[in-house]
């Protein structure tokens, strides 16, 4: 079994990713940690390979690649991923649908370098702009939140991460599902 978990920028998709796979007793993955992977095999910073991917798309195709090539090769992990639905189709979809102010406040929260929620909404809506445009360029994919293209879809608004966390395991624990 393999479980991708979606979600925008503070939606919780890497701390729930975690903690389902720990529960089932599965591995998990991150595109975070293949960034990471792949920095350190070229002896360099996570900064400057983001850098590099901005104007070299060999970067992004290396990381879609090895998205895929998990998918296939590997099986009972789950792996947190904006575009995990489209690189491992043969997973349990789930996105973390979750409201801009929700998310800001958590990434403020996080002091991920913000001090102004007003600068952190902002930011969100560049980054989620650029996204939908490289999404769309490189993938043909619209709006990779859109529902269509999971089994599950949970707002994480009013939940904490346990009860995401669980409503996550008794679906998926229901096994009544056939990939989308």
């Amino acid at each position: 079994m393999i479980i991708t978990i979606s979600g925008k920028a503070g939606s919780g998709k890497s701390t729930v990713a975690k903690l389902v796979a720990k529960k089932l007793n599965m591995k998990h993955y991150s595109t975070g940690d293949l960034m990471r992977e792949m920095a350190k095999e070229r002896g360099m910073s996570l900064l400057e390979l983001s850098k590099l991917a901005e104007s070299d798309k060999s970067i992004d195709q290396e990381l879609d690649d090895r998205q895929v090539k998990l998918g296939k090769e590997e099986d009972n992990f789950v792996m947190d991923s904006r575009l995990g639905f489209h690189f491992i189709p043969k997973s349990i979809k789930i996105f973390l649908e979750t409201s801009i102010d929700v998310r800001a406040a958590r990434i403020l929260k996080d002091k991920r370098g913000y001090k102004d929620i007003k600068l952190v909404n902002k930011d969100i809506l560049k980054r989620e702009q650029s996204e939908r445009q490289r999404y769309l360029d490189y993938y043909k994919i619209d709006d990779y939140s859109d529902s269509i293209y999971y089994n599950l879809v949970i707002n994480t608004d009013d939940l904490d991460i346990d009860g995401v966390v669980n409503d996550i395991v008794t679906f998926v624990k229901a096994g009544k599902l056939l990939y989308k």
